[in-house]
Formats: C-alpha cells, sequence, structure tokens
C-alpha cells in the first residue's frame, strides 16, 4: 500500500487539475471538428481516449519532470518531500513507472488515424523537455503552452484527418491561456526559485505581473474570436464567449495575489472552470 500511496504522490492523480488542464484542450479540438448530426458513440469514444491519454501523459510527464528537477525540487519548501526529490521512490523505478505509462498512453493513440499518430508522436520530444527549458530560457511557460495544448490539434485531426486554418488559431489562444495560468502557478515557488536560478516568466514579470496576465488572456480570447469567425460559428457563439471573458479577465485577475501563495493556487486551479466553461459553450453552439 505504501509503493501505491508513493506511485500516486509521484504522478500526481490525486490532484486532477494537471490532467484536466491537458484533457480541454482536446475536447475543445474534438468537439470543433465533430459533425454533431453523426452518430454521437464516435464522439464519446474519441473523448473517453483523450481523457485516458491526458491522464497517462501527464502522469508519465509529472514523473520526467520529477526525474530532471530532483536537486531542485530538494530545495524548494514545496516540493521537497516528492517521492524523488525525498529519496522515497528511486529513478530507475520511476523511469520504469514512465515508460509502463508511455507505454499505455501509446495503446490508446492506437486507436486513432494515422495522420493522428504521426503528429502525437511528433510532439514526444517537447512533452519531456519543458523541465530543461526553466534552466535555459524565461519563456518556459511558453514552451509548456506549445505542449499541453497540441491535443486541440489533435482532436481535430482525430475526426477531420487533416490540419486546418481553425484549430491553428484556437491552439494559439490556449497557448497564450497556458502562459497566463502557468505564470500565476509560479508565484508560489518564486522566492525559491529566484535563490536556485531557475527562471520562469513569473520572475520575468515580476512587478509587471498583472498587466502581462491582462495581456495574455486577451490575446486567449481574440484569437478564439478570431477562430469562431473563421470557422463561421453560429452568433451565440460570441455572445456566450461573454462568460469566459469575464472568468478571465475580471474574476482570474481580480482573485491573483502575486503575494500570496493560496491565493496564486486558487487563481491557477479555476482554469479547469474556464476549460469546462468553454467547453460547453462550444458544445451547445456545435449543437444549434
Amino acid at each position: 500500500m505504501n509503493q501505491v500511496k508513493l506511485f500516486l504522490e509521484l504522478t500526481r492523480l490525486g490532484k486532477p487539475i494537471g490532467f484536466l488542464l491537458l484533457f480541454w484542450p482536446c475536447a475543445w479540438g474534438l468537439t470543433l471538428a465533430y459533425d454533431f448530426k453523426n452518430n454521437l458513440n464516435s464522439y464519446f469514444f474519441y473523448l473517453i481516449l483523450f481523457f485516458l491519454g491526458s491522464v497517462l501523459m501527464r502522469s508519465a510527464g509529472c514523473i520526467v519532470n520529477d526525474i530532471l528537477d530532483r536537486e531542485y525540487d530538494s530545495k524548494v519548501f514545496r516540493t521537497k518531500n516528492r517521492p524523488i526529490a525525498s529519496g522515497k521512490i528511486s529513478v530507475n523505478l520511476a523511469i520504469f513507472y514512465a515508460a509502463i505509462l508511455c507505454l499505455l498512453a501509446f495503446l490508446v493513440l492506437l486507436n486513432f488515424n494515422l495522420f493522428t499518430i504521426f503528429l502525437a508522436l511528433l510532439s514526444m520530444p517537447l512533452a519531456f523537455t519543458y523541465p530543461i527549458m526553466k534552466r535555459l530560457t524565461y519563456w518556459p511557460q511558453m514552451f509548456l503552452g506549445i505542449t499541453f495544448n497540441y491535443g486541440l490539434i489533435l482532436g481535430w485531426t482525430s475526426i477531420k484527418g487533416q490540419l486546418d486554418l481553425v484549430p491553428i488559431l484556437f491552439y494559439f489562444g490556449a497557448i497564450f491561456w497556458t502562459l497566463g495560468y502557468d505564470t500565476i502557478y509560479g508565484y508560489q515557488d518564486i522566492k525559491d526559485d529566484e535563490i536556485i536560478g531557475l527562471k520562469s516568466t513569473s520572475i520575468k514579470f515580476k512587478g509587471k505581473e498583472k498587466k502581462f496576465l491582462f495581456i495574455c488572456y486577451t490575446l486567449v480570447i481574440l484569437l478564439f474570436l478570431i477562430g469562431g469567425f473563421t470557422m463561421k460559428l453560429n452568433n451565440f457563439f460570441y455572445l456566450l464567449l461573454f462568460l469566459p471573458i469575464l472568468h478571465l479577465l475580471l474574476y482570474q485577475m481580480k482573485l491573483f495575489n502575486p503575494k500570496n501563495p493560496s491565493m496564486c493556487l486558487q487563481a491557477f486551479k479555476s482554469n479547469n472552470s474556464f476549460g469546462l466553461l468553454f467547453f460547453l459553450i462550444l458544445i451547445i453552439i456545435k449543437n444549434l
């Protein structure tokens, strides 16, 4: 039982916010592409596959992150008790766990068309190099956004079998969404990160964080609007989009306090509500 508990800690399965933020872009892309006049069995089948893939890949990503960051994690108050950093799980065992999770994710991936499988495999190097970016650039959150929202592209191609302008526009919007929420997340550890020499947009825009966040979230909305216009979505899309706008530009901006780690975590977690809200809007619009 102790090993099971350590495995759950290692993969963060007890903290679903991570894999949910990975799942929502997949669900967006799938919903945008799907013709709801057809049988819904395929839609729900792919939705389940993307959910499973998100859980498995997020879990594997957490392990790789903890392996690469084990020396840094041991110096940060919030992360010093993580299984690898604290020595409760060996690096070799962690690699074994990650390999098993990746294998299971690959079995899930085999259910998609060849083009989607090809695109997904191309993203693998991106998925496991994010921790390195924190040592090289002040923009690791941008790199995370490129990686974390790749499922939006895959959701589209799983149905269409080709890449179009529409998913690319929504994909770039989602990148700025991640750039915003992961900057918020970074303020939990900013003091420790500055001491040990890690880089982030949280550090780069310290003192100007709300202005930076406002720019990111404005770009999210702008790109989603352009995407909806390009796809010629129903006019109700623009009316309903007012709710996500309120969430990003008012609720989160008010909730976010860079000097209060607990408020930062609360603001960060609220992005799950944004992901669900936008998903429901797409469901409504595609069924009108």
